[in-house]
């Protein structure tokens, strides 16, 4: 009997020490798991940060294009107002200048025409 009690007794150390080794795999396989949840958690947030730093400054980018975009139409909306003026300004002189020769020339018809006595 004495050789059975300290079997027993190793027996059942034996058998705590497993389940202290079970125990301790089971905390590394959940710290393990956390552990990547955490970095996948992680990652995801810095993620989001990057996405919405790029998108910000998309954004900004775009703003400034947008501007560039619509300063450069402004300037050749004046430029074609101020062409689009001074052709109607020439087109105005040539054709009061023209009007003037056709009364002129009206005129004299009709000075001719009271002169023969045609009226």
């Amino acid at each position: 009997m004495d050789k059975k009690i300290p079997d027993n007794e190793a027996y059942g150390a034996l058998q705590k020490i497993k389940q202290a080794e079970e125990k301790a795999r089971e905390i590394i396989q959940e710290a393990q798991e956390k552990t990547a949840t955490q970095i996948v958690q992680d990652a995801y947030e810095e993620a989001e940060k990057i996405r919405a730093q790029f998108l910000a400054e998309a954004k900004e980018k775009a703003g400034k294009k947008k501007e560039e975009i619509i300063d450069r139409a402004k300037r050749e909306r004046n430029r074609i107002e101020k062409e689009s003026d001074m052709e109607i300004s020439d087109l105005r002189q040539k054709t009061s200048s023209r009007m003037s020769d056709a009364v002129e020339k009206i005129r004299k018809k009709v000075e001719e025409s009271l002169k023969k006595g045609a009226f």
